[in-house]
């Protein structure tokens, strides 16, 4: 089988409306333009023949290479350590505004820091997921790839007495292969500009040196506004960061993943795409951003979400295009062998169908985040919450698919009535706080009923814990959240009792896994990682309940299984390999969360945690 890099062997460098993937050995190989869900141009992270590639590595062999982040900012640096030299691959990308663009530009700055190196530069795009085909123009300032309606042009980076791309060839497959040698103190490099095929036209050092300096100014003015002075600034901030790249600038949408296919098991068929909205997974980021002053994302998620919403009648979809679309029809790429052969690889995705009931409280709940920090909800908004609400008395109490969107039919999950109970209590909450019209002695009623089913129905008096399904005995990491949303106090005895139950079945030295398969199938064959979201939140349970030593080191030891950048992909497997799609945002919400829980508590604590 072909060799594929590990998953957390990657960066992420990204303008605000797409995204890409670098490896450790200077590859791009994950590349979707204009926009995080649009086909993609560079692909080969799931089919390392097919799928095309950016790569740009020393010529010399053996070497070594090591990868950082620009302090503060999404630019990333790939070092390469030679016999005879050293060399950096400089990766970012200018951000691109709120206004919807079809050009995007990667810019791969060349650096020889000591001695000398010759860079090989390889670039094989394979337009729509590999299915349109291209012819290749070399130009003395550059290169054309053109796919007939979309292309992408290199510029060279370069200085007026260069050779104009000397030793470059085009391959059969129209891809350009070329050597750059450079001596120390020297920058050189390309720029990648997608859209419609354009002249190239020669960039000099000192232009892309100042878009260099642009977009450390950018993000040093966007992390500046941060107001988390908290023990994890470093790892908090990158988590952050994280997140703005996941967001879509022209409507403030924030993606699960900005990637598709990579396997929740290796060889598996658990392979999604996650490259669009969940309102839950918005919802999450949104308070977590708020949590650390970022009030500029709350806004603008809010008025996306205003625009999901049109029809009293029907009610929300799960999950969104990040322009607010809702058609996200599910295809197989079947000419593509997947990540290390897990296939299939799909686009699209058919969960966008599903009921999810949860939903509805995890969006009362940010908006009622929001309006507490002083983002008061408008009179529009509030007309939208009302029939939301009104949607939701006639539809809570009824079978669903839940949070982790089970193949397996529906079923009466505690998860979805107790975020039904929360998007009541908060609905309540805001008509009380300013005073807003609405049906309240209804809502009460509905929250009231809801509160007394779970304590009926969702506690099972067997296992001494609240449990995943009405009548079963399955446990479930979802539930974690119980007490922090106030539905439980969080150390009252029935609640330690299931936050024990959780450890002892769920649990694997600090990790913990969603839910047991085997015991509540889930329409799907294998099994999966632990779900890092769920370690997050179990940290953020454990401090809540007063065991601040158990959630520190709980929270340290999941530190440890961050990428060498900081970042983390959704679940992480018994070698404590990354899987699944990468980064997920899902993942860095929950540390912020995790973070600033602990963070208080800790702070409140009149005995020294560690």
């Amino acid at each position: 089988m072909t060799r594929y890099p590990a998953i957390a062997d990657h960066g992420l460098i990204g303008d605000l409306h797409t995204a890409a993937l670098v490896s450790t050995d200077g590859t791009i190989d994950w590349f979707c333009c204009p926009r995080f869900d649009s086909p993609s141009v560079f692909g080969s992270l799931l089919d390392q023949q097919r799928g095309g590639h950016c790569r740009i590595r020393p010529a010399q062999r053996p070497f070594r290479t090591q990868q950082m982040y620009f302090p503060d900012t999404a630019i990333l640096i790939t070092r390469f350590m030679t016999d005879i030299g050293t060399g950096e691959v400089i990766d970012f990308m200018p951000p691109a505004g709120r206004d919807s663009t079809e050009t995007h530009r990667i810019v791969r700055m060349l650096r020889c820091v000591r001695g000398r190196i010759t860079f090989e530069i390889d670039i094989a795009p394979r337009f729509d997921y590999g299915r349109r085909s291209h012819a290749t123009q070399i130009t003395p300032d550059g290169a054309v790839f053109d796919a007939g309606d979309t292309a992408l042009t290199l510029h060279a980076v370069r200085e007026p007495e260069d050779p104009r791309l000397a030793q470059v060839q085009i391959s059969e497959d129209n891809a350009l292969h070329g050597l750059l040698p450079l001596r120390a103190g020297q920058v050189r490099g390309f720029v990648l500009e997608s859209g419609v095929a354009r002249r190239p036209q020669p960039i000099r050092v000192a232009e892309v040196e100042r878009m260099f300096d642009d977009v450390v100014r950018f993000w040093h003015t966007w992390v500046s506004h941060s107001t988390y002075r908290g023990r994890w600034r470093e790892i908090v901030h990158r988590s952050a960061i994280t997140l703005k790249l996941l967001t879509y600038a022209p409507t403030g949408a924030i993606v699960a993943a900005p990637t598709a296919g990579l396997p929740e098991q290796l060889g598996g068929e658990r392979n999604w795409d996650y490259r669009y909205t969940w309102i839950r997974d918005a919802s999450f980021s949104v308070s977590a951003l708020l949590g650390l002053g970022f009030t500029v994302e709350a806004t603008d998620y809010a008025t996306w979400l205003r625009g999901r919403y049109q029809n009293k009648d029907s009610r929300l979809e799960i999950m969104y295009r990040v322009d607010g679309s809702a058609d996200l029809k599910e295809e197989t790429l079947a000419h593509w062998e997947g990540y290390r052969g897990s296939r299939p690889v799909r686009i699209g995705n058919d969960a966008s169908g599903q009921l999810q009931l949860d939903i509805y409280g995890e969006l009362l709940d940010s908006i009622d985040a929001a309006d507490r920090r002083g983002l008061r909800i408008g009179h529009q908004g509030w007309q939208r919450v009302t029939e939301l609400l009104d949607w939701l008395v006639d539809n809570w109490d009824q079978p669903e698919e839940g949070i982790w969107e089970t193949r397996g039919g529906r079923a009466d999950f505690t998860y979805g009535r107790l975020m039904s109970w929360v998007a009541f209590d908060r609905g309540i909450r805001l008509a009380e706080r300013h005073s807003l019209p609405g049906p309240i002695d209804s809502w009460r009623e509905q929250r009231n009923r809801i509160d007394e089913q779970i304590w009926d129905r969702g506690w099972n008096e067997h296992r001494h814990a609240f449990v995943q399904r009405y009548d079963s005995e399955v446990l479930d990491a979802a539930l974690l959240r119980m007490a922090q949303v106030g539905f439980i106090a969080p150390r009252d005895p029935m609640w330690l009792s299931t936050l024990s139950g959780i450890r002892r079945e769920l649990v694997t030295d600090s990790l913990v896994h969603r839910y047991d398969p085997s015991a509540s199938p889930d329409g799907l064959a294998g099994s999966e990682g632990t779900f890092s979201l769920c370690t997050f939140d179990y940290v953020n349970a454990l401090a809540r309940a007063g065991n601040l030593i158990q959630a520190r080191v709980v929270f340290e030891k999941m530190l440890t299984y961050a990428n060498h950048l900081g970042l983390y992909a959704e679940e992480i497997a018994l070698t404590g390999e990354q899987l699944g799609n990468f980064p997920q945002a899902f993942t860095h919400l929950s540390l912020i969360d995790a973070a600033l829980t602990l963070d208080r508590a800790m702070d409140a604590s009149p005995q020294p945690v560690g």
